[in-house]
């Protein structure tokens, strides 16, 4: 597990732009962290997709203890019937099995992201079938621990940004825009707090 060299800097940084930050980062410990397993991150990511945190988490703890070991092999060994008792949809199934053989033949290639921006590197995760920008948003930020990803599809950050900044839910594109200079180049710290200031439990995957 590794943390972010640009963490105290960026913290310093935006407690200095913004007062809401500067309280929540005041109150909460710990940091953003790595776990340097690109398919481990891609699969949490995949399972996350479009549940809630508890769902996501019920999910991956039957999903881990089938798979034993999160490794391609492993994942493409298990039958689609083993893998919907963990409650997983049809989708991704497909999806994960798509990316366990991307792995496998090596037809996915994470080191190539090291000369990409964050532009590029979600378009390039994104041609993985069931990789969209949400996904590719979450490996960036938790596997490669990217400074200035701002997910603005994701529901927690909506939901910390309307509850923390006093506005409707879900906020006004002027309020998501003017947060994004506000916090650039450090978003994912921000964000990270976001998530914080809602949910007690540091978010991984």
């Amino acid at each position: 597990m590794k943390k972010p060299k640009y963490w105290s800097l960026a913290k310093k940084t935006l407690s200095k732009k913004d007062k809401v930050i500067k309280k929540i980062i005041a109150t909460h410990s710990g940091s953003l962290v790595s776990r340097s397993d690109p398919f481990f991150s891609l699969c949490r990511s995949i399972i996350g997709q479009q549940i809630s945190v508890q769902s996501a988490d019920s999910v991956w703890k039957k999903f881990s203890h089938k798979a034993k070991k999160i490794i391609p092999k492993n994942i493409l060994k298990l039958s689609k019937s083993q893998l919907s008792s963990c409650g997983l949809s049809r989708q991704k199934i497909e999806y994960l099995k798509i990316l366990a053989k991307k792995f496998v033949d090596k037809s996915i290639d994470i080191k190539k992201l090291k000369k990409m921006d964050d532009e590029e590197a979600i378009k390039y995760l994104s041609e993985v079938k069931g990789i969209g920008r949400w996904t590719a948003e979450m490996f960036l930020f938790f596997n490669q621990l990217r400074p200035d990803i701002y997910p603005v599809q994701d529901i927690g950050l909506l939901k910390a940004i309307s509850k923390n900044y006093k506005t409707a839910y879900p906020p006004p594109q002027k309020k998501i825009e003017e947060l994004k200079k506000l916090w650039s180049p450090y978003a994912t710290v921000a964000t990270w707090y976001m998530w914080r200031s809602i949910d007690p439990v540091p978010v991984k995957y």
